[in-house]
């Protein structure tokens, strides 16, 4: 018995369709992009499809099947993403998943006095930094709209502050190609060259269509250079339930399929494997509120599906997790991160965003951002599964602890506990007595804690010299721009 062979861990896993169901929303898709057609507003995206074997007809350009099979032929199942020092940390590809901050909210719970204020470039940098220190977080994302710099340059702010607060993947967003040009030119001179930074990507775009079906010049022109440069990048729509896309999932599922792949055949069509991750947003619209709603079942559950359909294509899926409804980190805040974390895992999501958003993605949370990183490590160690071994079967020391006794003392025991157990940093596990000694701490005192701490002692590498001249030519340049 002790020399029997192990056996494959069983991890869990979880579908949110079918197969049949796959291939329903699947031709659906195509039956929406052939027939019904999408609001072509960008001249050269109209011109790249017509030039390939599309049709323009009742003012939408319509796409045959052979154009989308195509493109999901040529891009690639693999996205290898580096942190800006050219270390490879990120490998976008099915079955792996990573975890990563959210963009451009208008709001942020100051860390220091609780205030719920406007956002500024310091706290881009600040959510980086801590973003950079905590171990589960994978990917950092701007989690604000600055209010203190100059609205044309926004995006070029966001991006400055979140490669000097750190080193770990970037997802950015942009206004137009002009911001992207110019992001672009400051991360090529981070990384050592334009060559440097095609071979080892520290920067991903985020740009989206307006749902349902509406591609707007100023959204598309970001992805065509993307491609065009061979850099990374995702056109995720947000079909949301009953707002963007129809109340029914399934509906919204179909449109914010076919704008992505949309998307997929505009950069394939410009170069063949250019990197593109798959994905789009399902949330629901709250028809009592009007809210975008963060922390509805329906908002993992359409991350479950999409991923579905992202297996169908063997394409790298972006998702969402992490985030909730509630105005103030509580358990409502707890409960719904925690869920849609787990979904996320269960569903195998490739690229996860939205961490450490409260109030339906109107305010970041640096405390949030704290917890969701606990219970991401949790969920990882659940993701494990049962490992069923000799070692971890332990036939020798229940052969050695007498009946009635005990395992503590045991060698095994003293061999295993570190790796055998998860062990929380976050959770409070001490007994009453001890708690009240340490002052009562409830979970957002411990996690406000740790972000003041993780902020006054994490320290992250500068960027190059070359990069920083760059980004004081590109802001002046573009100040005397708008003075012309």
């Amino acid at each position: 018995m002790t020399d029997q062979l192990p056996i494959p861990t069983l991890q869990p896993f979880s579908r949110g369709l079918s197969d049949e169901q796959v291939r329903d929303l699947h031709y659906a898709t195509l039956e929406i992009l052939s027939a019904t057609g999408v609001d072509m507003q960008d001249p050269q995206g109209r011109e790249i499809l017509l030039e390939a074997g599309a049709w323009e007809s009742e003012g939408r350009i319509k796409i045959p099947e052979h154009l989308v099979t195509d493109a999901i032929d040529k891009a690639p199942s693999r996205i290898p993403m580096y942190d800006r020092l050219g270390n490879l940390t990120m490998p976008l590809e099915l079955g792996k998943v990573f975890f990563g901050a959210g963009s451009d909210t208008t709001f942020t719970l100051d860390v220091g006095t609780g205030e719920r204020r406007r956002t500024t470039a310091q706290d881009v940098e600040d959510i980086a930094r801590l973003c950079d220190a905590l171990d589960n977080i994978d990917f950092v994302m701007s989690m604000s709209n600055p209010s203190d710099v100059p609205i044309d340059d926004l995006y070029i702010h966001e991006f400055v502050r979140m490669i000097r607060g750190s080193i770990k993947p970037n997802v950015y967003t942009a206004k137009d190609r002009a911001d992207v040009e110019d992001i672009y030119r400051i991360a090529a001179a981070t990384a050592g060259g334009e060559q440097a930074l095609r071979e080892k990507p520290f920067f991903l775009l985020y740009a989206e269509p307006i749902s349902p079906l509406m591609i707007i010049e100023e959204s598309l022109q970001k992805l065509i250079f993307c491609a065009e440069k061979g850099v990374p990048s995702g056109y995720i729509p947000s079909p949301n339930m009953g707002g963007g896309g129809p109340i029914t999932l399934a509906g919204a599922l179909a449109v914010g399929n076919a704008e992505c792949l949309m998307g997929l055949v505009i950069a394939q069509l410009l170069n063949p494997g250019a990197p593109y991750i798959y994905g789009m947003n399902t949330a629901a619209l709250d028809m009592r509120t009007t809210i975008i709603s963060y922390g509805s079942p329906e908002w993992p559950l359409g991350m479950m599906a999409q991923m579905d359909l992202a297996r169908y294509y063997n394409l790298p899926a972006w998702s969402a997790a992490g985030a909730t409804d509630s105005k103030v980190v509580d358990a409502q805040a707890g409960i719904e991160i925690t869920f849609s974390v787990l979904a996320n895992f269960l569903a195998r999501a490739t690229l996860v965003h939205d961490v450490g958003y409260i109030e339906y993605g109107s305010t970041s949370s640096m405390e949030a951002l704290v917890i969701a990183d606990e219970v991401i490590r949790q969920t990882r160690f659940f993701m494990r599964g049962v490992e069923v071994s000799p070692r971890t079967l332990a036939l020798d020391a229940t052969a050695r602890v007498r009946p009635g006794g005990g395992y503590l003392a045991d060698d095994h025991t003293l061999d295993n506990w570190r790796e055998a157990q998860w062990h929380a940093d976050m959770m409070d596990r001490t007994r009453y007595d001890d708690w009240v000694e340490q002052g009562c701490q409830d979970m957002f005192t411990r996690a406000n804690q740790r972000a003041k701490m993780l902020l006054a002692e994490h320290e992250v590498p500068s960027l190059p010299a070359e990069a920083e001249v760059v980004i004081e030519e590109t802001l002046e340049r573009r100040v005397a721009e708008r003075a012309e």
